[in-house]
């Protein structure tokens, strides 16, 4: 019907992101950077991220990469990272609630995707963000690293729409954010109170649901209000 939809990638890697583009990606909706962190007894540091980053941005031409600031907690758990064992962890410390608890690791990262080039390229995502507060933090944090690390060009900073919460507020939230992403999958879990990982209950888990797309029409109506880009993952 005339109207351009862009299709973008979820990776994990800069190959997966090299297929990506050979196949005509417009981009890459979410590097998923949890690859960097699991499977290993130590957190790499500044330039092994920074380096990651960079082939993942390099494999991908001169098109946009939308990379996510670490996603583990709850049921992703980290062998040098002990957190406390919880009874609902979907519904505990993960995502950018890890991040307060332990900011050195968000710091770390964030010094990382700086120092990729061209910054102008690199779109940083925060999951799990409930609340407006939260958003101004981090983005007072990257300002600061931006001082700290003498760069004045500044990335645009997105979040995670994939808890209600965050879906009911995306006016709010897109005055402050420069785009957003809709996670349907925690979404359609945390909208429907049903595990997507629960055997008996995954197929009920429905991306479809009338409900949910009540959700991501308002998520987009807000975004609108702002004029700001939003990609559904």
């Amino acid at each position: 019907n005339g109207v351009h939809i862009e299709v973008v990638a979820n990776v994990a890697s800069s190959g997966e992101a090299a297929d990506a583009f050979a196949n005509g990606a417009d981009g890459v909706g979410l590097l998923r950077t949890e690859f960097l962190f699991v499977d290993r007894q130590t957190a790499p540091d500044d330039e092994e991220q920074r380096s990651a980053y960079q082939a993942v941005i390099d494999a991908m031409g001169n098109k946009s990469v939308i990379i996510r600031t670490i996603d583990v907690g709850g049921d992703k758990q980290l062998d040098y990272l002990p957190l406390p064992i919880e009874a609902n962890p979907v519904l505990g410390l993960r995502g950018i609630r890890l991040a307060q608890a332990r900011p050195e690791l968000l710091d770390q990262q964030l010094r990382a995707l700086l120092q990729v080039s061209p910054l102008s390229r690199c779109r940083i995502l925060l999951p799990m963000v409930t609340e407006v507060d939260e958003l101004l933090h981090i983005r007072q944090r990257l300002d600061a690293l931006c001082i700290e690390l003498n760069v004045s060009e500044r990335p645009e900073l997105g979040v995670m729409i994939e808890v209600p919460a965050a879906a009911l507020l995306a006016e709010q939230l897109a005055e402050h954010a420069d785009f957003l992403s809709i996670g349907t999958n925690d979404l359609s879990q945390y909208t429907l109170a049903m595990d997507r990982d629960h055997a008996g209950l995954a197929a009920r888990v429905d991306a479809l649901h009338p409900a949910l797309l009540r959700l991501i029409a308002q998520t987009c109506a807000g975004a609108a209000q702002h004029k700001r880009w939003v990609g559904v993952c």
